[in-house]
């Protein structure tokens, strides 16, 4: 085990398990230690493999043999002639329940066992936007900085992330600033701006992207989601808000100065 007390959280880390003050904190750390450093590479390249490999066809000799163990596994059927046939009509019952089914099931029991101890997929971007904007909803969670003035929510980002976010008033459009807060995501800090439409919350989260892309909609759990790229930057928006609503809320955003 490698001789620091932080590479559990770097694994914690990365399957989006820390709070925003944890991730931020671990972020600090990581820059600093090489083993940290060494651990979340690893951790990153094992992660892609995963992706990259973990769901593919099976090989048609392997589901041979498969099948071969399956059918090795089952008791050969007695033999009976047709005056030797047992005419009660449980007969079958009994011979599976005696034989066959402790092989037949032996070999599912394996499968099962197979299919249950390969690792979890980590959780994808969208299901970690998801996740963000859930855990905000908590009491207490949801701003960093409360204030419904751009000039003020837009400073507070200083120091705290390597970017500076835009900032817009949608105000006139009935979509309020209520404040921001600094999140985690994807392994990285990232701006959370927080608006509001009647008694709907909605995230944005903002980081330094490359290109530029059009909204694109996105829907789980309930959560309806709208991302697109502009300016260097990406774009995330989620909420419970009506996906038409927040389709607009996105197009209001990407066109106010």
């Amino acid at each position: 085990m490698p001789d620091c007390d932080k590479v559990l959280l770097v694994q914690a880390e990365l399957d989006g398990e820390l709070g925003a003050a944890e991730a931020a904190s671990l972020a600090a750390h990581r820059a600093e230690c090489p083993i940290c450093q060494a651990a979340a590479a690893e951790f990153a390249q094992a992660r892609a493999l995963m992706r990259d490999d973990l769901y593919q066809p099976v090989p048609e000799d392997m589901r041979q043999r498969v099948i071969a163990t399956i059918a090795a596994a089952q008791p050969p059927r007695p033999q009976m002639s047709a005056t030797a046939m047992p005419t009660t009509p449980g007969w079958w019952r009994r011979w599976w329940s005696n034989g066959a089914s402790f092989g037949l099931g032996a070999a599912c029991a394996a499968a099962l066992a197979f299919l249950l101890v390969m690792p979890a997929m980590p959780p994808g971007l969208t299901e970690q936007i998801v996740a963000g904007h859930v855990r905000a909803l908590q009491p207490g969670h949801l701003q960093d900085v409360a204030s419904e003035d751009r000039h003020t929510v837009k400073p507070w980002f200083d120091g705290r992330i390597d970017f500076a976010p835009p900032v817009k008033d949608l105000a006139a459009v009935r979509f309020p600033l209520t404040g921001g807060r600094l999140d985690y995501l994807n392994g990285r800090p990232v701006a959370a701006l927080v608006y509001q439409r009647d008694k709907h919350v909605i995230d944005l989260f903002v980081w330094p992207a490359s290109g530029e892309t059009s909204p694109q909609t996105a829907e789980r759990q309930g959560y309806n989601i709208v991302h697109w790229s502009q300016n260097g930057m990406a774009f995330w928006a989620v909420s419970d808000l009506e996906a038409a609503q927040l389709k607009q809320f996105a197009e209001d955003w990407r066109r106010a100065p």
